[in-house]
């Protein structure tokens, strides 16, 4: 017989399983609008925006507009290098107009894109609970009306990109969220509201390809039922697929 944990624990995996499905709408588009906006709006060369891993080891560039846009997207760097891994490290913006001569510029990560910027503008992507990442200007146009308000500008772009990037965390965790939300609920002091918190603080991270697949087939029901349909075939075909494939144990 199931215990009242184990049932818990199995409604917090489902819910994380299904965080990457039931997300907003959006929210990758909403990011590449703001990377684009602030490129045109500075008059700057590119764009981009580059996300810490999980385990904040590394810098993985997203999304970018731009020059090198192509190529730079998806590239992952040391969350310790160049100047994206000093704003992050240091929790600080940075302006430098001269990169050739400032020690912190890798400027080999650069010639991978196939461009290299002579200035760049950088801030940090950050909620009041953890670093994020990091937005940079690449050669913006310096002498443009207000320009010297362009650090406080961007990080007006940053905080938005931190509260959409935190709006999907929030989905990527469903299952601790619902169920600290239930303890809250029970109230402190009760038994529930401990077995509660005990599940929350027993849910492994939700595997990067279950949540690929969760968001895959909700993009698709989201276009119509003909795409609902296809979706809920294709899972069910897959099952089966995999069924007739395991060994039978006699």
């Amino acid at each position: 017989m199931t215990s009242p944990d184990e049932l818990l624990r199995e409604l917090g995996e489902l819910a994380t399983s299904l965080g990457p499905a039931v997300r907003p709408a959006g929210t990758d588009e909403l990011l590449r609008s703001l990377t684009e906006t602030a490129r045109r709006l500075f008059g700057a060369a590119a764009c981009s925006l580059a996300l810490l891993t999980d385990d904040e080891s590394e810098l993985q560039y997203t999304i970018a507009a731009g020059e090198g846009a192509d190529e730079v997207t998806g590239i992952r760097i040391p969350a310790s290098r160049g100047i994206a891994g000093w704003v992050v490290q240091s929790g600080q913006p940075i302006a430098t107009s001269d990169l050739a001569s400032d020690p912190r510029f890798a400027r080999d990560l650069a010639e991978q894109t196939g461009y290299v910027p002579q200035a760049i503008l950088a801030v940090p992507v950050q909620t009041a609970q953890r670093m994020l990442g990091v937005i940079s200007l690449l050669d913006r146009d310096g002498r443009r009306p207000g320009a010297e308000q362009d650090m406080a500008l961007l990080s007006l772009f940053a905080d938005q990109a931190a509260l959409a990037l935190a709006s999907v965390e929030r989905f990527s965790v469903l299952g601790r969220v619902l169920l600290a939300a239930l303890a809250d609920a029970a109230g402190e002091g009760s038994g529930l509201a401990a077995a509660l918190r005990r599940a929350a603080g027993g849910l492994p991270p939700v595997e990067a390809d279950l949540a690929a697949l969760a968001a895959s087939f909700a993009a698709l029901a989201r276009r119509g039922e003909a795409e609902r349909k296809l979706a809920v075939a294709v899972l069910r075909d897959v099952g089966e697929y995999v069924e007739r494939r395991q060994p039978r144990h006699r």
